[in-house]
């Protein structure tokens, strides 16, 4: 296997847990956070004692602040919060050459704009990013336990040459043409998660769980049908797969977010213990952006009264419950 030069812009548990793969697969890995504190206390420790505890992060992984560690990278993989990637990619874009492949992580839309983080990204590098997606939890990844995700991109060879560096014995990398479908079921999943963690605080079973992840993927499947996605998606990796390993796993943020916030902590405080919560903020994103599109989403909408006008879950859950009654197999965009 060619050696490939690789940067990995972050430091968190999934941007190492690619880096640990990467270097155990004979790549030139560099690995870069903005945080110098964190640099050199996964130097001095050998790990990232938060994120990835108990993985040795190599002594050949090179360890940076410097963000010009972009620059003659022949891949630049972003594990970077969506909050923070176009701050992030504005500071590489000096030093980024114009044929590295770019590769985006994060699940997630942009407060304010509603774009996809291909989009984010793709306004400030000028060029089509590759989005790397699927159920991919950094704890397991990073110890080798197999896991399948999906690489899509507009430039169909940029996909297929991701393919090809990072696929091994234990990620398989499958390729998709639907960046849109791929965004939308990485974003919304993390909604779906938090209302699953927050069924599970307030103590109900499986029953509510597989109810709440059926209905789930119709309401990610109909955003993503009106923004131009491929439906075959939402059954795939992206989409079910996604959306199972989020709702069921405690290695979930969003779904350990929304237990806390079942067994009576307030949102922002269940944020703050748990830390990055993708859902939380995406919930306010996709009910803007179901606003904007004029669609439906039942339960987007009362995750965001939950998280952001202080409704009470149980009241929420009734409001869904009590909704008109429907026939299972009807998937109009713009009613539920």
């Amino acid at each position: 296997m060619k050696k490939t030069k690789i940067t990995v812009l972050g430091s968190g548990g999934f941007g190492l847990s690619l880096a640990v793969m990467l270097n155990g697969m004979g790549h030139d890995v560099t690995v870069w956070s903005k945080f110098s504190s964190e640099i050199e206390a996964i130097r001095r420790d050998g790990e990232h004692k938060a994120k990835l505890p108990g993985v040795r992060i190599s002594d050949n992984i090179v360890l940076t602040d410097d963000i010009s560690c972009v620059k003659g990278r022949e891949l630049v993989i972003l594990g970077i919060p969506v909050s923070f990637v176009r701050e992030v990619v504005q500071s590489a874009l000096p030093y980024l050459d114009n044929d590295t492949v770019v590769v985006n992580t994060g699940k997630g839309l942009e407060a304010g704009s509603l774009k996809r983080m291909s989009e984010v990204i793709g306004e400030e590098i000028g060029r089509p990013v590759v989005v790397l997606t699927g159920p991919s939890h950094a704890e397991e990844v990073a110890i080798g336990m197999p896991t399948t995700v999906v690489a899509a991109c507009e430039i169909a060879e940029q996909a297929d040459y991701v393919q090809s560096v990072m696929s091994n014995s234990t990620l398989r990398i499958y390729i998709n043409d639907d960046v849109i479908g791929c965004e939308i079921g990485g974003a919304l999943k993390n909604i779906i998660a938090l209302c699953a963690g927050i069924c599970d605080g307030m103590g109900f079973g499986d029953n509510t769980k597989a109810a709440l992840m059926t209905r789930g993927i119709w309401e990610i499947s109909r955003l993503g049908l009106a923004m131009g996605g491929k439906m075959e998606t939402f059954s795939g990796l992206t989409g079910v797969g996604d959306l199972i390993v989020t709702c069921t796993s405690m290695h979930s943020r969003n779904r350990r977010a929304g237990i806390l916030i079942g067994q009576g902590t307030s949102p922002e405080e269940a944020v703050k213990q748990v830390g990055t919560v993708e859902g939380y903020f995406c919930t306010k994103a996709a009910y803007e952006l179901s606003r904007k599109c004029g669609i439906c989403l039942p339960i987007t909408e009362q995750c965001y009264k939950v998280l952001y006008e202080g409704a009470d879950p149980r009241a929420a859950l009734r409001e869904l419950m009590g909704r008109p009654k429907r026939n299972e197999s009807e998937l109009s965009l713009y009613e539920l």
